[in-house]
């Protein structure tokens, strides 16, 4: 699983790039907090085996979101617009939207895989591929399969026969011995540091352009 810090990182760009008038400190901590909600399954493996990358790294979850969200923002009487009129509306979906995405898609498009149909299936599942041109074959990609699939999902075992292991829980099962080794993963690769430092340089940026169109 991508480091926690970099799935933050992944959740503030797309919020300042979504929030649009909603952007202030309060929305932006909000989608922060969001991005990194789901690797909290972490901690819940130490309570249910294979928890790690499938709890809270399922589809169900912002899906329950966007239809709650959406069933209630279509009523006259809707209590997220009564009590944060449209700025709660907007900083709702946005944070739905990063949950989606930074939270549960970056997982999913990783080798480290996620278990995006928990607990109606406890496989874990990987997209991973390229898309390159090439001067003999012309444009190659390797993510969509035609007859066999829409993605081509790789199967990375299941939470019964594979560990992912977390700072937290980082030793199979939830026994968690106490003498284990613990490696806190902030950035594992230069691309991720990349993401981290733009995010860095983007939320001054955005301040500072949302204070000059005051």
């Amino acid at each position: 699983m991508p480091p926690t810090l970099v799935t933050v990182a992944v959740g503030v760009l797309l919020g300042v790039a979504l929030l649009g008038a909603a952007f202030d400190r309060q929305s932006l901590a909000l989608v922060a907090v969001v991005a990194a909600v789901p690797d909290l399954d972490a901690v819940l493996s130490l309570f249910v085996r294979g928890a790690t990358n499938a709890a809270l790294h399922n589809v169900f979850v912002p899906l329950a979101a966007a239809v709650a969200l959406y069933a209630d923002t279509r009523r006259e009487d809707s209590w997220l617009r009564a009590r944060h009129g449209w700025y709660g509306v907007r900083v709702a979906w946005v944070a739905v939207a990063v949950y989606a995405v930074a939270g549960v898609g970056m997982d999913l498009f990783n080798v480290e895989s996620a278990a995006v149909f928990y607990p109606v299936s406890n496989r874990y599942l990987s997209v991973v591929g390229k898309l390159v041109l090439s001067t003999q074959e012309g444009v190659v990609q390797t993510y969509v399969e035609l007859g066999d699939g829409w993605l081509a999902a790789v199967s990375q075992g299941t939470t019964e026969s594979r560990h992912i292991p977390t700072w937290v829980n980082p030793t199979p099962g939830t026994s968690n011995p106490p003498g284990a080794d613990r490696t806190v993963r902030l950035v594992d690769s230069g691309w991720q540091l990349v993401v981290v430092a733009t995010a860095a340089a983007a939320v001054p940026a955005r301040f500072a352009v949302a204070g000059r169109d005051r």
